[in-house]
């Protein structure tokens, strides 16, 4: 939904094409921004002022040249304007654009872009991977950039042999002319380069799609699974050092004093110095000829501390979460509730969510490079980012330069959902920082930042801790009369440069999509409030979807439970006037055998469905309980996505976001503080799923036509519900907390 809203603050249409709208001085107007600000400062860029709002014909990214090399053997190389980190865009963009080119896909490569005005979102205006929007909003885009290289591979070919490009057809990677000529695209692609290129092309119609649609081998499967594929993590440069950062025990502390003299002492220990880190924190950076010198170095420092006025604990936020939900708040949603007092029967829970860690396998990295002096400085990056034009804008600031003076290199990563794309860029601003300190030491040499596992789990954002009152009343005839909601959650989005475009009369988006947006016909009056709080937060894989969906699907169950009317045929009832969720809650319950096949004895159904990112997803489980600990036997799920681009893809996505959901579940999933410290620091600690957790998954798609929607999220916010909607229906007790808690 957020999404949507930015796109309309922006001006432009999530239909039609993108044509900027937004000029630098509109921007600042919106956002209160003026001066540097760095977050900002790719989003004015990309708008431009009034001037250059007019149309100059196609843009940079309508340009093929930009996103495609045809070399002499017909080897088709085609960049792509996305970070891949498991989600699958670097081959599903492939496949869009080499349908419509109609490539040889065996002679089909794909390469990450760097950050570039040709690589942006054609919605957003920025360079950037998030809220399963790669290929949704991607997809046009390269089926046209493909459709206007054939349509000039077409027109040299005929201008070569004389005849009327009408007659001149293209298969799988050649072009064909009227009298038997024949050529392979390397042998055109020279010539049609030169052309003009096409406004206006024919796409295919869906019966004509020769790729789109049908499942394949990821192109980046060979290179992972043989450990050819390089990471960031992977990255190494002459001369390289790789650096550690002792960072404060407390979020925005600062150094008072240190001791590095055992730290130098270490045999590869090159520097130790002061470095200003994100937030207004300090800490101590270690540069050395390798990891393993700067963690002893990093250890072997003396550091005193500043601990800084505010900081948190989870008890007492607890406490005082408790407090706010049963003050009113800022209101996001009307609905009359004065009938709740007089409700003839009445549902009130309460539910808490905890602070999450977003633990990508590879951590925060990346290497960075200065060259030249004075006015002839380039900065050359590399790391594995969903924002490559914010980064860009964020390093170049630090480091007092323009933004075209700093390249980005996009790397493949190991996983990020949601922690490579902070406004604030923290761990680019960082690195950028230390090199900023490493210059003045009187340093050259590139350095590698490495974030430790540690690092990662007690010093990065987190998904913020959340709690949910629902006060419901339902009348003598079952109906659901009245409904009082209250979230408290902390916003992401305050005080970056979005808030202006996703903060709309003091509610943050994303602590309230999927409750005051659901499909549910229900008379929801909901109230938000968002409490400052000195731990950094940050989307996490589906955003406030992770909450409000337990909320909003488990509380359905205990409607029915009230009503003794059977889950599925209230969600029936209540998604009346959303064929799309109709057709895959269909398509799950009929799958799994919902009410048609009796279950093992100890065993129950349990059954959810959400939409977001654009798409909808039902999740059909059976579970049973074994001394209080959940045994997830099978899920069988359904997915409405619109036009499934690489169906395997599709598939990969929604059992890795209900690994990743049943991981909410279990116990010791979560962050907490004490005394404002972390208290987690690594797996032993922060439980993730394990192989053991992984049930037998059936997945399956609802097809469609309609252009693609959402994939990467949408599977995770179903699943934990549909898990506690199994043990209510054992145990009779509804789970009011994530992760459970069933002792």
């Amino acid at each position: 939904m957020y999404y949507q809203q930015l796109i309309k603050r922006l001006g432009k249409t999530a239909d039609g094409p993108f044509t900027p709208s937004l000029t630098r001085r509109r921007f600042i107007k919106l956002t209160g921004f003026s001066g540097l600000a760095i977050a900002a400062a790719p989003l004015i860029a990309a708008q431009g002022d009034s001037s250059s709002e007019k149309d100059q014909g196609l843009k940079p990214a309508q340009q093929p040249a930009e996103f495609l090399h045809i070399a002499p053997d017909g080897t088709v190389t085609i960049q792509i304007n996305r970070l891949e980190f498991g989600q699958g865009s670097h081959t599903g963009l492939a496949r869009v654009l080499a349908d419509e080119l109609d490539a040889d896909w065996s002679m089909v490569n794909a390469v990450l872009a760097k950050a570039g005005e040709a690589y942006k979102d054609p919605l957003y205006g920025i360079q950037m991977t998030g809220g399963s929007t790669a290929i949704a909003h991607s997809f046009n885009q390269y089926r046209e950039l493909g459709a206007r290289a054939r349509a000039m591979l077409m027109q040299a070919a005929a201008q070569k042999w004389g005849v009327d490009a009408s007659a001149v057809t293209t298969e799988n990677g050649m072009i064909k002319g009227p009298s038997g000529q024949q050529a392979n695209y390397g042998a055109m692609s020279e010539a049609a380069m030169t052309l003009p290129v096409p406004e206006n092309i024919t796409l295919k119609s869906p019966d004509q799609f020769r790729f789109i649609g049908k499942g394949v081998e990821r192109l980046d499967t060979a290179a992972k699974s043989t450990g050819q594929q390089q990471f960031g993590m992977d990255m190494e440069r002459p001369g390289m050092r790789t650096v550690l950062l002792a960072r404060p025990p407390h979020f925005g502390g600062v150094v008072a004093g240190f001791d590095d003299t055992a730290a130098r002492a270490i045999d590869g220990v090159v520097d130790v110095f002061k470095v200003d880190l994100d937030r207004g924190a300090t800490g101590i950076a270690v540069a050395a000829e390798g990891y393993w010198p700067a963690k002893s170095g990093r250890d072997a420092l003396n550091i005193e501390w500043n601990t800084p006025d505010a900081i948190a604990d989870s008890k007492t936020m607890t406490i005082e979460f408790e407090r706010m939900l049963g003050e009113p708040g800022i209101n996001a949603r009307q609905s009359d509730t004065s009938t709740l007092a007089s409700a003839a029967k009445a549902i009130n829970a309460d539910f808490i969510f905890p602070f999450l860690a977003h633990t990508p396998m590879e951590p925060l990295n990346a290497v960075i490079e200065i060259q030249g002096e004075g006015e002839n400085t380039s900065c050359e990056v590399w790391t594995g980012t969903q924002f490559q034009t914010i980064d860009q804008a964020t390093v170049a600031s630090v480091l007092g330069l323009k933004p075209e003076q700093v390249t980005i290199n996009t790397m493949f990563a190991g996983g990020g959902f949601g922690r490579r794309a902070t406004p604030t860029s923290d761990y680019l601003a960082d690195t950028a920082r230390v090199m900023k300190a490493w210059l003045t030491n009187g340093h050259r040499e590139p350095l590698k930042l490495i974030w430790s596992r540690e690092d990662d789990v007690k010093g990065g954002y987190y998904r913020p801790f959340t709690m949910h009152r629902a006060e419901i009343g339902l009348d003598a005839g079952g109906t659901v009369s009245a409904w009082k909601h209250t979230i408290v959650s902390p916003s992401i989005l305050k005080g970056t440069a979005f808030e202006s475009f996703l903060v709309k009369d003091g509610v943050d988006a994303t602590a309230t999509e999927g409750v005051g947006d659901t499909a549910y016909d229900l008379p929801i009056s909901l109230d938000v409030h968002h409490p400052e709080s000195p731990v950094p937060v940050l989307w996490w894989r589906s955003v406030g979807h992770t909450h409000t969906a337990f909320v909003m699907e488990t509380l359905v169950d205990e409607i029915a439970s009230k009503i003794n009317t059977d889950p599925v045929a209230l969600r029936r009832q209540l998604l009346h006037k959303h064929p799309r969720h109709l057709d895959t809650l269909e398509h799950a319950v009929n799958k799994s055998g919902y009410a048609n096949r009796k279950l093992p004895e100890g065993q129950a159904w349990g059954v959810a469905i959400h939409e977001s990112f654009g798409s909808v997803v039902a999740h059909v489980v059976e579970v049973s309980l074994t001394n209080g600990i959940p045994h997830i036997h099978k899920v069988t799920s359904a997915i409405h996505c619109n036009t499934a681009v690489n169906p395997r893809s599709v598939v990969a996505q929604v059992e890795g976001a209900v690994l990743m959901g049943i991981g909410t579940i279990i116990e010791g999933a979560e962050i907490t503080l004490k005394d404002g410290v972390v208290e987690q620091s690594n797996f032993h600690d922060y439980k993730l799923p394990r192989m053991q957790h992984m049930p037998d998954i059936e997945v399956h798609i609802v097809e469609s036509t309609e252009p693609p929607t959402g994939v990467g999220e949408p599977g995770l916010p179903p699943i934990a519900p549909a898990i506690a909607n199994a043990i209510f229906a054992l145990t009779g007790k509804p789970i009011r907390s994530l992760p459970f808690q069933l002792s």
